[in-house]
């Protein structure tokens, strides 16, 4: 028989950061606040859970490695807004983010949930930021618990 790891929505006992970026905040911020409702939602306490504003999408990155190299957090989620404007600017934009972001996970070994819209249109980005379904703010808080969980129970004895 197989077994399965499976990861959770469990928080208890966890704690949080969210790293946003301020440029685009008219749309960052509604991220962020999904997210927050999310963990709220799943009962994390607030006193469990920080938020780290950085200046831009590029710094998102290394304010995450920072957070996640301080050993205070189980989880983190990454948030911004990525529109794409008439030069290539965009494109080394985005590589530098989503490179970072992942090489900060692997390297610190904690979930780094990547929240950032790269988006062609500010019509895409409001939508993926909205309060209704499809915020991508509360989906990245929902895989960052999700992923921790999971780690959890991968290394929980007797398991595997």
């Amino acid at each position: 028989m197989v077994h399965e790891f499976l990861g959770s929505q469990e928080v208890e006992g966890r704690r949080f950061a969210i790293v946003a970026s301020s440029f685009n905040e008219f749309i960052v911020r509604p991220l962020v606040e999904g997210a927050l409702r999310t963990f709220d939602a799943l009962g994390l306490p607030a006193e469990d859970l920080d938020l780290a504003w950085c200046p831009g999408a590029d710094e998102l990155p290394l304010v995450a490695k920072k957070l996640a190299d301080s050993g205070r957090y189980d989880g983190i989620v990454a948030l911004g807004c990525v529109l794409r404007g008439g030069t290539p600017h965009f494109d080394y934009v985005c590589s530098i983010v989503a490179d970072g972001i992942a090489r900060a996970s692997l390297d610190s070994g904690l979930p780094i949930a990547f929240g950032v819209l790269t988006v062609d249109t500010m019509e895409q980005a409001i939508e993926r930021s909205g309060p209704n379904t499809g915020n991508k703010g509360s989906e990245a808080a929902e895989a960052a618990v999700e992923m921790v969980s999971l780690l959890a129970s991968i290394d929980a004895p007797g398991q595997g």
